[in-house]
């Protein structure tokens, strides 16, 4: 595959909820975190989108600290994953509160990537690649982020439209670093998601659903 392939197919798997009205490109990355939550508040207007489920946005002060451990219970298996929340505050935050909502509950994870990036993309419960919880916020980056396997990461549209989608990296991937990483997956879940992928897409293509169908039927905080 050449790299303007690779590219294109980084630019239209990565797409996720946020500002815009569809699937777009992933923009430039702002090679910093937002200001706000560097002051201990996280920021989550309203976008153009209604919320595909009906949630409340975020309280802006986060209450994780440290390290969260996770559980996202899947039709295919519980996948444990460690967010971190002194890196991405307002990214886990969003992500903990969603949960808490049960915004994240029988949703299918609606993407898998098997060629040049190698990914499994959830957090729209519409299915489509276009629907969001009808907030979004700021990406949490510093421009060092790297996509190894076991990699939890925000999908987005461009900079600053991070939503509800996510992704989870099951092989060692090159993108560029524009996609929140806020988590890492232990080594059974990544196998988990990984034995999913060996079977492709349901079209046989590099890019598509998922020939075995993956729900999301709960996403809890391990107290």
């Amino acid at each position: 595959m050449t790299l303007a392939a690779l590219a294109v197919l980084a630019l239209l798997l990565l797409s996720g909820c946020g500002s815009s009205d569809s699937e777009g490109d992933s923009g430039e990355s702002s090679g910093e975190s937002d200001s706000s939550a560097a002051a201990g508040t996280c920021s989550y207007p309203a976008d153009s989108q209604s919320a595909a489920k009906d949630v409340k946005a975020p309280a802006e002060k986060p209450e994780a600290k440290g390290t969260v451990d996770a559980t996202v219970s899947t039709s295919a298996g519980d996948l444990a994953v460690t967010l971190d929340a002194d890196r991405t505050p307002c990214t886990v935050n969003s992500f903990l509160s969603l949960a808490k909502q049960k915004y994240f509950d029988d949703t299918e994870c609606h993407r898998l990537t098997t060629e040049g990036i190698f990914v499994l993309q959830c957090g729209d419960p519409t299915g489509t690649g276009s629907g969001g919880p009808g907030y979004s916020f700021a990406d949490e980056l510093d421009g060092s982020e790297t996509y190894p396997a076991g990699t939890l990461a925000m999908a987005n549209s461009g900079p600053d439209t991070n939503g509800s989608q996510f992704f989870v990296v099951y092989d060692d991937s090159s993108l560029p670093p524009d996609y929140t990483v806020f988590g890492q997956l232990d080594e059974k879940s990544t196998k988990i998601v990984a034995d999913i992928a060996a079977k492709g897409t349901d079209s046989g293509a590099g890019d598509g659903a998922p020939k075995e169908e993956v729900t999301i039927t709960e996403v809890t905080a391990n107290s």
